[in-house]
C-alpha cells in the first residue's frame, strides 16, 4: 500500500484554484474512510458515494483504513467534485493503477452509487486552470467534456463511468480527447428573440436604443403601461454586435460557474439578458454568501441587465449599483478575501411616469397627486440618475402606429450600423471597449468641442443643473451620435440629440 496525489481544483468565487488530493490506505480488519482539508457535508458525504462506486465498479476499498487529505487545508472545499479524484487516488493507493499518467491532468466529477460520473458545475473554469498550470489536460465527466474543450490547447477527457477514467489512467488511448472547433461566426447565425422591425412605432426610442447598443450606454425608459418598454428591452440584444470567442468564453465561465447552462449546452452563444425582479436582494443583484457567488450585474456580463419597474426595488438594492455602473466590476470582501466579479453590461431600466402610470397619457388621466409623483420619483436616488446616461420617453401607442402597414429596419440592418460605430471606437480607445468606458482623460482628449458645442455645454450645465458626472456622460453620448453619423469630432446636432435623451430630476 502507498501514498497517491491527485490534481484537482476548487472554485472560489469566479476563479478555479489547484487542490491536491492525497490518499493513503492501508489494510486493516475494518474499513474507515476519513476526509480532512475543510471540506463542507457535501465533501465529506463523498466517502459513501466513493467506496459504493468503487464496489459497484467491481473494484473494492473494503477492509482498508484510507485518509484523504485535501491541500491546502485552510481553503474550504464545497461540492461532488471530489468524488472522482478521491476514487482514483484509493484505487491508485491500492496498485489497481499502476502508472503515474494522472500527474499530468486535473481531475473532477461526481460519482453516482454505480459509478457513473455525473455532471459539474464549473468545467470552463477548471480547464483554464489546467491549461495555466502547464497540465496536458483534464478528466471529468463526460457531459461536461464539450464545455471544457471550449479551452484550446490542452486534451479533455470526458469519462461516462469510474471504470472509463480507471481504463484512461491505465491505456491513455483507450479515450480520445473530446475536440471543439470555435469561430468567431459561429455566433452569427443566433437570431434575435424579438426583432426591431416588430416593433410599432416608436421611432425616437428606436433611434435612442441604437445609439445605446453603439456606445454601451445605460439608458431609462419611461412610459404608461403596454408602450412597449419590456419588448423594446429585450429587442436591444439583437443589434448589439454578435459575441467573440474571448466575450462567449467569459460568459460561459460564469454561467457555468453559477450552474445556469442548459442541459446539452457548452458554450453561450447570445448575450445574456436578465431581468431580476424587483423584491431581488442586494447579495443576489451583485453577488454574495460566504464564498460569494456571482449575481444578477454578473449574470448580465456583456449582455443586459433589465431592471423592470425600477422605482419598485429597494433603495438600498439601488444603490449598490453604484460600482458596477460606474467601474463594470463589482468587489466583495470576505473573510477569505476580496472577490472581484466582472459587471461590464448594459442597464435598462423601466419606469412609469407617476405610480398610476397614466402621467401624460392621452386619454387616460393620472389619479396620483404631486406629492405622490414627487415620492415615486425620489425613490430613485439623484447619484444613479446621474449614471444613467440617457432618459427616454417612451409615449402610449396611437390606433395608427399599431395598424400601420410600412415596414420599418430589422434587426440586422441596425446592428451593421452598431458594429460600424464600435469598429470606430476600438480603433480610438482600445479592442472590446466602448465610448461609454472612456476615462476622464480620454473624454477630454477625444470630445473636443467648438465654440458653438462650449455655448450649448454652457448652457446645460447652468441652466439644466447637470452635474460634472452627468456632463461627462452627455459628450459620451454625444461621441457615439457622432461615431453612427461618421462624423469625426462632435458637432452641433449631436450635442443638441444627446441632451434631448437627459432630463433633470
Amino acid at each position: 500500500m502507498s501514498l497517491s496525489r491527485m490534481h484537482s481544483i476548487a472554485l472560489l468565487g469566479l476563479e478555479a484554484i489547484p487542490i491536491e488530493v492525497e490518499v493513503d490506505v492501508f489494510k486493516s480488519d475494518k474499513t474507515c474512510l476519513v476526509i480532512v482539508g475543510l471540506p463542507d457535508t457535501c465533501v465529506r458525504e463523498s466517502k459513501d458515494r466513493v467506496l459504493t462506486a468503487i464496489k459497484n465498479t467491481g473494484y473494492s476499498a473494503y477492509s482498508h483504513i484510507c485518509t484523504v487529505n485535501l491541500a491546502p487545508g485552510d481553503i474550504k472545499k464545497e461540492g461532488a467534485l471530489y468524488d472522482l479524484p478521491i476514487a482514483l487516488g484509493l484505487l491508485r493507493a491500492m496498485n489497481v493503477i499502476g502508472t503515474n499518467i494522472h500527474e499530468d491532468y486535473l481531475i473532477v466529477g461526481e460519482l453516482g452509487l454505480s459509478g457513473e460520473l455525473r455532471p459539474i458545475h464549473g468545467a470552463l473554469a477548471s480547464a483554464m486552470l489546467a491549461k495555466e498550470l502547464g497540465k496536458k489536460g483534464i478528466i471529468l465527466p463526460a457531459a461536461n467534456a464539450k464545455e471544457a474543450a471550449a479551452m484550446p490547447g490542452i486534451d479533455v477527457i470526458g469519462a461516462a463511468h469510474l471504470k472509463e477514467a480507471v481504463s484512461f489512467l491505465q491505456n491513455p488511448a483507450s479515450i480520445k480527447p473530446t475536440a471543439q472547433h470555435l469561430a468567431n461566426d459561429l455566433f452569427s447565425s443566433v437570431s434575435p428573440l424579438i426583432d426591431f422591425s416588430d416593433i410599432k412605432g416608436q421611432a425616437h426610442v428606436k433611434r435612442a436604443m441604437e445609439i445605446t447598443a453603439a456606445g454601451n450606454h445605460n439608458v431609462v425608459l419611461s412610459g404608461p403601461p403596454g408602450s412597449g418598454k419590456t419588448m423594446i428591452a429585450k429587442a436591444l440584444a439583437g443589434i448589439m454586435p454578435e459575441l467573440t470567442v474571448e466575450e462567449a468564453l467569459e460568459i460561459t465561465r460564469i454561467h457555468s460557474i453559477s450552474g445556469l447552462l442548459g442541459e446539452g449546452e457548452s458554450l453561450v452563444r447570445q448575450r445574456p439578458f436578465r431581468s431580476p425582479h424587483h423584491t431581488v436582494s442586494y447579495a443576489g443583484l451583485i453577488g454574495g454568501g460566504a464564498v460569494p457567488r456571482p449575481g444578477e450585474v454578473s449574470l448580465a456580463h456583456q449582455g443586459i441587465l433589465f431592471l423592470d419597474e425600477l422605482p419598485e426595488f429597494s433603495r438600498t438594492v439601488l444603490e449598490v449599483l453604484r460600482q458596477p455602473l460606474e467601474d463594470r466590476k463589482v468587489t466583495i470582501s470576505r473573510a477569505q478575501g476580496n472577490f472581484t466579479f466582472p459587471s461590464n453590461f448594459i442597464c435598462v431600466a423601466a419606469m412609469n411616469p407617476c405610480p398610476c402610470g397614466y402621467l401624460g397619457h392621452p386619454d387616460k388621466p393620472c389619479k396620483d397627486t404631486q406629492i405622490q409623483i414627487d415620492r415615486y420619483r425620489n425613490k430613485i436616488s439623484g447619484p444613479l440618475w446621474d449614471r444613467i446616461d440617457m432618459h427616454i420617453e417612451v409615449p402610449a401607442l396611437r390606433y395608427s402606429d399599431i395598424v400601420q402597414s410600412k415596414t420599418s429596419e430589422n434587426s440586422s440592418v441596425i446592428r451593421e450600423r452598431v458594429k460600424v460605430a464600435r469598429k470606430k471606437q476600438h480603433h480610438r480607445i482600445g479592442p472590446g471597449r466602448a465610448n461609454s468606458q472612456m476615462s476622464a482623460r480620454e473624454v477630454k482628449e477625444f470630445c473636443q468641442l467648438s465654440a458653438d458645442c462650449q455655448e450649448v455645454l454652457r448652457q446645460a450645465i447652468d441652466v439644466l443643473g447637470m452635474s460634472a458626472r452627468a456632463c461627462d456622460r452627455l459628450l459620451k453620448v454625444a461621441l457615439t451620435i457622432a461615431d453612427l453619423a461618421d462624423q469625426p469630432k462632435i458637432a452641433k446636432e449631436h450635442l443638441m440629440e444627446a441632451l434631448s435623451y437627459r432630463k433633470t430630476h
